[in-house]
């Protein structure tokens, strides 16, 4: 059966587009209004939502991430509580692809294999394992597979040559390429460096192939899904969130409208090339 990652490929693909891949942290800056975002992000036309799962030392995240993270912690998400959030979008959401994002460590102290079963049965597509190399792939990836998760790959500037065919060989869903050498959200990458890195990972794998990291205009997102099948965005998009906090930590209930417009020119840019 073809899983939601490859529908959503395929049916952009026949639009003559590439994807838009939203990432917000579960519970930032709230559960009721991440719920609400959720919504928002599949209305204002994301093709496919990746949901951290919050962790207090993300080390691969830059500012706004990290931010993100520790926002949702100290409102109380944990990894129950964003499991039970995907489980909540899948029932409103059937055909959107929702990739769970962030850590091993709080995998392994919830308990991998209880973690596996209810990441399945709450309607999760995929998983994206920062910390996780394919040396490891016997703590996670292995068993991912095996309970039908595709284990999506990042992939990095300097992932050549044989390095790259080793990190993507039990790839699924697509590749997630950083365009980037560094932390989230800090600097943006030139089109030829994406153009030459697209090519060298399309030679070393079928799957689609994305671009992350320092995407934050329209005119970037819909230049890197021309350069590549899809653009994720995720540190542009928790700012909006931390900018609508007042200086008491209210946040604003217009969060999920402010995001959605945000995320709406995105999808119009990338459907207009």
């Amino acid at each position: 059966m073809t899983g939601r990652i490859t529908k959503t490929f395929e049916q952009a693909k026949s639009n003559g587009r590439g994807i838009l891949g939203v990432f917000v942290s579960a519970g930032d800056p709230s559960e009721e209004i991440c719920a609400a975002t959720l919504d928002a992000l599949v209305e204002a036309g994301a093709d496919m939502i990746e949901l951290g799962m919050p962790f207090s030392d993300p080390m691969a995240d830059g500012p706004a991430i990290q931010a993100a993270s520790l926002r949702a912690i100290a409102a109380g998400m944990t990894l129950e509580k964003t499991l039970k959030m995907a489980a909540e979008f899948r029932e409103r959401h059937p055909d959107t692809p929702l990739i769970l994002m962030g850590y091993f460590n709080p995998i392994y102290m919830y308990g991998r294999d209880a973690f596996l079963a209810r990441a399945v049965a709450a309607g999760v597509d995929g998983l994206i394992i920062v910390d996780l190399p394919p040396e490891e792939d016997v703590e996670l990836c292995d068993p991912a597979i095996a309970a039908g998760l595709d284990f999506i790959r990042l992939t990095t500037p300097t992932t050549k040559g044989t390095r790259l065919t080793r990190v993507l060989e039990k790839a699924g869903g697509f590749v997630y390429y950083v365009s980037i050498a560094g932390i989230t959200g800090t600097k943006s990458a030139g089109a030829d460096s994406i153009k030459a890195a697209i090519a060298d990972i399309r030679g070393a794998t079928d799957l689609p192939v994305v671009t992350g990291f320092g995407i934050r205009t329209p005119e970037q997102a819909a230049e890197a899904s021309i350069l590549s099948d899809g653009a994720i965005v995720g540190s542009a998009v928790v700012e909006i969130i931390a900018n609508n906090i007042d200086e008491a930590g209210t946040p604003s209930p217009e969060i999920p409208q402010k995001i959605g417009q945000y995320v709406s020119s995105l999808a119009k840019a990338i459907a207009a090339k």
